[in-house]
């Protein structure tokens, strides 16, 4: 009876210290493991680092080479599309950029767009993301509060119905309702101006878009 209860606790003793030696074994292992992933955390943001400095360095490199390619004037055509005769930047840039004419027909821009697939807006918009959408092909139908208000509902309603296209008030710009793609801008009478229809049959993905068919989706909205 003695003999098999000493032999138990031995047994049970011999499992305990099993046990420990396991534990202690996992925990040897999972202090190697977190070591591990601490020098790949560390690795990871180094280099991250490196990545980010080096990317800021070329965001700025590429503002500082920004400031001179938005040279030029427009010239007006018989139709009455004013084009612009010069160069027109298309560098990504983070900071404000000093456009020559309101609204911009094009020029460097912030690396996000904003979204222009029959999007219209209440508040004005940073010019950056708005040049990217021209970039992408959009017509950009702005206006004034001296816009009449039928005028701007009823071109609403054509911005709504079309792809590539964006609208917003801009009080910055000087006659009340003005019509913008790349490289190309107009101003016209109302919303039943004929010469709205030919602006968007011409410049929706016109000829002039530096990148057909880029999305006007996935991007910046208010």
């Amino acid at each position: 009876m003695g003999s098999a209860k000493k032999s138990s606790n031995t047994a049970r003793q011999a499992r305990i210290a099993e046990m420990r030696r396991a534990e202690e074994a996992r925990g040897r292992r999972n202090r190697i493991l977190v070591i591990a992933l601490s020098t790949v955390v560390v690795v990871g943001l180094v280099a991250g680092g490196v990545v980010l400095v080096r990317s800021q360095s070329d965001d700025s490199s590429d503002e500082a080479a920004a400031e001179g390619k938005a040279s030029g004037k427009f010239v007006t055509g018989e139709d009455g599309v004013r084009t612009w005769d010069g160069d027109l930047g298309r560098n990504h840039v983070t900071k404000k950029v000093s456009y020559p004419v309101e609204p911009p027909v094009g020029g460097d821009h912030n690396q996000v767009w904003m979204n222009c697939n029959g999007d219209v807006y209440t508040k004005p918009l940073e010019n950056e993301h708005a040049v990217h959408s021209l970039e992408h092909g959009a017509v950009w139908v702005t206006y004034t509060d001296k816009a009449p208000k039928a005028d701007v509902e009823k071109l609403a309603g054509k911005v709504k119905q079309t792809p590539y296209s964006l609208m917003s008030p801009d009080d910055g710009q000087k006659d009340p309702i003005v019509l913008t793609a790349w490289g190309h801008q107009r101003t016209v009478t109302g919303a039943d101006d004929p010469d709205v229809n030919e602006f968007f049959e011409k410049f929706v993905q016109g000829e002039q878009t530096p990148e057909p068919g880029a999305a006007c989706t996935n991007g910046l909205s208010q």
